[in-house]
């Protein structure tokens, strides 16, 4: 590991341990020339790469990044911490890899990703569901708040959103 304010290739671990949302391994370290000290951050690399099965047929590399973009924008100014946002990404990530070996389609990423911020926040969740299901009227938004009014969101599974 190179040291950032040096750039010399010479540095020991003086503490390991998980991250915060532990998926990862936060490494402290110290640089052997300079003595600076500085943070690392070891995730696992997964060998097979996942692709996202867009609706146009298109196929992408899954990137978490993508997920994070989506509930960044559907949090807005909500009082949602940036350790929630990570963790419900983090989640979804985990679910997928898990689940799919080569190919997702992009609904079931949106789905997975919408279910997880209607318990998270309804205002977000809201938010997320009118971009995903393209609302074109004021009433389907109402439908869809209804709905939200309706069944807490502890019991998603009552209804199939998509």
């Amino acid at each position: 590991m190179q040291c950032p304010a040096c750039k010399e290739d010479d540095d020991k671990v003086i503490d390991s341990r998980p991250s915060d949302d532990g998926a990862a391994v936060r490494r402290r370290r110290e640089c052997n020339r300079c003595a600076k000290r500085f943070t690392t951050y070891e995730r696992l690399e997964r060998t097979a790469r996942l692709m996202v099965v867009k609706r146009d047929g298109a196929c992408v590399p899954f990137e978490i990044e993508n997920i994070m973009r989506g509930i960044q924008a559907a949090c807005g100014k909500r009082p949602v911490s940036e350790a929630a946002k990570l963790h419900l990404a983090q989640e979804v990530d985990d679910e997928l890899h898990a689940e799919f070996d080569r190919e997702v389609r992009s609904d079931e990423v949106g789905k997975r990703v919408a279910l997880k911020l209607r318990a998270l926040d309804k205002i977000a969740y809201v938010r997320f569901a009118s971009e995903y299901h393209g609302f074109r009227s004021l009433e389907e938004f109402a439908d869809e708040i209804r709905h939200l009014l309706d069944e807490p969101p502890e019991f998603p599974n009552q209804r199939p959103l998509f």
